[in-house]
């Protein structure tokens, strides 16, 4: 069985394509969205989801979440003693989700196709699918966020001639694409966006202006402080879609504050993210060389177009009210069952031709003649142009620039700098040359982009045929075989928190928490709740645990909100 799974910043879903269709499948507690966090307990037992961002709140050293942003860097995060890279990580949410459609679907989940923003270089869409891998997942395919989400707002089943424009804007990355449909093709005209533009920095703009308001400094809050500010900031934001004023709190030394911010000041600050979010609109449409006015739909997806200040700027922008009519949180996975279904050739779906395009500039670095004899190092020779449609092979010959050299490297580099040392280095190969005078040996260098996004780069030496060749990773992330497979057994002895005992975990944790954050008689309330809840688990009596759960739920709403309430006194 194939699924298809949304690796998000903020969240992440999972879907399949069954006799109905897409479906997004429900993880362990019912719902369609899990948080793309992840936490350690006490025992070392590893918590996803919702559960580990309860954890977060009471012990954030013990949690991780937005490490979507790290992926294919050497970002290390702590939790408690233990260290993870990003794409580690993202296997925990990755393992989660296979286990959740495994329960849902009855059988055994072996390939995925996992979207990525389309802005993501080699290196990140590399470490997207080591994490799959990581998780017991073969990742069939890679697909760009915008083209899912397109599928999911039935552009492959259009049979007249279409422009769309996807605006994707999600918890953590920025990805504008131009895609057209003709016949039974399905082409991505260009790409463009902003992997550190998303949901969370609108909610860091108010908790600036929640500081500057008051006169506080985020390094002098504890923790735990800095932690109910982001929580009451997210909520602060959202209280934007329902009214024109939103109010939040903050706790310092002791001291609860409160303001109300209007829509209009909130708007204001949020200039600078705005501005961001307008260049890349204008740098695809002229890589696609198209005009907003040939443009047939525009669709906004991602949880954070739900924001009025986006919803309203891109209005503005486009001079039309674009589509949303799909949900903006799930319509990326169900471009991704979409998908799946394309790939099984499934009856129901219409066979298209997709094609993608390579996101960034590839090239390398070369040595170029400048007046007389000077010379000049350092400069990039693009090989393979941004928004090329791929699959995609360029060769080109380069030539020794010194006599009698033995070798020449080629740094292999992505970016759209025109100096070498301004783009992103991804990999070196070196080749023997015979020593004879400068411009009398060359090589050809051969760069490959596949539909997954995966650069092979060979270099053969025209006069010798001597040939090397490279599937780019970083050197220095690389693990050998042995430490690769050492690495893997370690992350499988980590457990997941059982799904069966998730909701009940989740409970604990939340009353955990509202027992750090209470004080007196509330504090000895809260915890005899816990313990009476505690013992009703070790009698394994189901039907009664599942009422006490949701006695419980409520009786913890109850006093959440009570604790609220007596902060605004």
């Amino acid at each position: 069985m194939k699924i298809g799974i949304d690796l998000g910043t903020t969240n992440s879903l999972v879907s399949f394509y069954g006799e109905k269709g897409p479906r997004i499948i429900p993880n362990r507690l019912g719902e369609r969205l899990t948080p793309s966090a992840v936490a350690i307990n006490e025992d070392g037992t590893i918590l996803v989801g919702k559960t580990a961002r309860e954890k977060a709140a009471s012990r954030p050293e013990m949690a991780a979440s937005f490490f979507k942003r790290g992926m294919g860097t050497e970002k290390v995060f702590s939790l408690g003693d233990r260290r993870f890279s990003a794409e580690e990580l993202s296997s925990f949410v990755l393992r989660a989700l296979k286990e959740d459609a495994e329960s849902w679907l009855g059988c055994p989940v072996t390939e995925a196709i996992i979207s990525v923003p389309a802005y993501f270089n080699d290196i990140q869409r590399k470490a997207t699918k080591r994490a799959g891998e990581l998780a017991g997942l073969t990742v069939e395919r890679i697909i760009n966020e915008p083209t899912a989400a397109a599928m999911a707002y039935g552009l492959h089943n259009r049979t007249d001639h279409t422009k769309f424009l996807v605006f994707d804007l999600g918890g953590g990355t920025f990805d504008i694409s131009v895609l057209e449909r003709y016949g039974s093709i399905m082409e991505v005209r260009a790409v463009a966006g902003d992997n550190f533009v998303g949901g969370e920095d609108f909610t860091r703009v108010l908790q600036g202006m929640m500081l500057q308001k008051h006169g506080l400094e985020e390094a002098s809050l504890t923790e735990k402080e800095r932690g109910y500010l982001k929580r009451q900031a997210e909520k602060c934001k959202l209280g934007f879609s329902e009214s024109g004023v939103s109010s939040m709190k903050c706790t310092a030394g002791g001291r609860t504050f409160e303001t109300e911010f209007s829509l209009e000041e909130y708007e204001e600050n949020c200039q600078l993210l705005l501005a961001k979010l307008r260049r890349p609109i204008e740098r695809s449409l002229k890589d696609a060389q198209l005009r907003l006015a040939d443009i047939d739909e525009i669709v906004l997806v991602g949880g954070a177009t739900r924001l009025p200040v986006v919803r309203k700027f891109a209005g503005r922008i486009f001079g039309r009210i674009p589509s949303t009519e799909v949900d903006p949180d799930e319509a990326i996975a169900v471009g991704a069952a979409i998908q799946c279904a394309m790939k099984e050739r499934n009856e129901a779906v219409r066979e298209v031709v997709l094609t993608e395009v390579c996101p960034f500039t590839l090239g390398t670095s070369v040595v170029v003649q400048r007046l007389g004899d000077m010379t000049e190092s350092g400069h990039f020779l693009p090989i393979i142009e941004r928004n090329t449609v791929i699959p995609v092979s360029r060769t080109d010959t380069l030539y020794t620039a010194g006599d009698y050299q033995r070798k020449i490297t080629v740094d292999i580099l992505q970016g759209e700098s025109r100096f070498a040392k301004n783009n992103l280095l991804l990999g070196e190969i070196t080749v023997p040359v015979p020593a004879r005078p400068a411009g009398e040996e060359s090589i050809d260098v051969t760069y490959t982009y596949d539909i997954n996004s995966i650069l092979e780069v060979k270099v053969k030496v025209n006069s010798t045929g001597v040939t090397r060749k490279m599937i780019i990773q970083k050197e220095d992330s690389r693990l050998t075989p042995e430490e690769a497979e050492r690495r893997m057994e370690e992350l499988n002895e980590l457990k997941i928190h059982p799904r069966e005992q998730e909701a009940n975990k989740l409970l604990l944790l939340r009353g955990e928490r509202l027992y750090e954050e209470a004080t007196g008689d509330l504090r000895r309330e809260i915890d005899l709740l816990l313990s009476e809840f505690e013992a009703l688990l070790d009698k394994q009596e189901k039907g009664a645990i599942d009422q006490a759960r949701k006695e419980l739920g409520e009786t913890l709403d109850e006093i959440e909100a009570a604790m609220e309430e007596d902060l605004l006194d």
